[in-house]
């Protein structure tokens, strides 16, 4: 049991790792004539022939499975529905990475709006589930050396919601992409926030057994 333990926040943060190495190695072979700044991760992905963007998206949904299970092998006081919010995160962004959205001009208008709401779906998750751990880390003695970066963070990903729902609606999805790569780092963020302190704390009650062994 403690050796599953010990492996969920492993997970975590090599899925982290694997995560930006990809974004790096799509960035030193990126997509040509495409624009990210205009276009939606989900349609990045879909133009990225190397699958760097989609192995991404895939490494942070594994992540947020990890966090989760770490969370719940150590009783971190995090709640259902914000254990819910961050599995819909990560299945949201595997979905969206085994299936892209349809390539820039090939789809139609209502396919197009319908996927970029699923998005804005997905990518309301972790922020949600922040603002619902934010009052509880506060209130727990292992977990409140980090309710405060996770309530600056919450806050930045809901400014960053607001911003994306007003270029999704009225802005024709101008900069959509600049607005969801700089909210998706926000969350990722977020997420590795926890990932960190879920590494410490249960690497720190594994090695606490072997110290007084030790001086036994």
């Amino acid at each position: 049991m403690l050796a599953s333990k010990r492996l969920y926040p492993l997970i975590a943060c090599a899925g982290l790792v694997v995560a930006a190495v990809a974004v790096a190695a799509g960035q030193t072979d990126p997509v040509p004539y495409a624009n990210p700044l205009d276009l939606t991760i989900s349609e990045y992905a879909a133009l990225d022939r190397t699958g760097a963007t989609g192995l991404a998206m895939v490494a942070l949904g594994v992540t947020a499975f990890a966090v989760v299970a770490g969370l719940r092998a150590v009783g971190a006081p995090v709640g259902v529905l914000a254990e819910r919010l961050m599995l819909a995160w990560g299945v949201g962004l595997i979905v969206l990475a085994v299936v892209p959205a349809a390539l820039p001009g090939t789809g139609t208008d209502l396919v197009s709006h319908v996927y970029r709401y699923v998005s804005l779906g997905v990518l309301a998750a972790v922020p949600a589930a922040g603002g619902l751990t934010v009052a509880r880390f506060g209130e727990d003695e292992r977990w409140r050396p980090v309710a405060r970066p996770l309530e600056w963070l919450t806050l930045a990903g809901g400014f960053g919601l607001l911003a994306l729902t007003y270029v999704m609606l009225p802005g024709d999805g101008v900069l959509a992409g600049l607005v969801e790569w700089t909210l998706l780092g926000t969350e990722v963020a977020l997420v590795g926030v926890l990932a960190l302190r879920l590494a410490r704390l249960t690497w720190a009650r594994a090695a606490a057994p072997a110290s007084r062994a030790a001086l036994g």
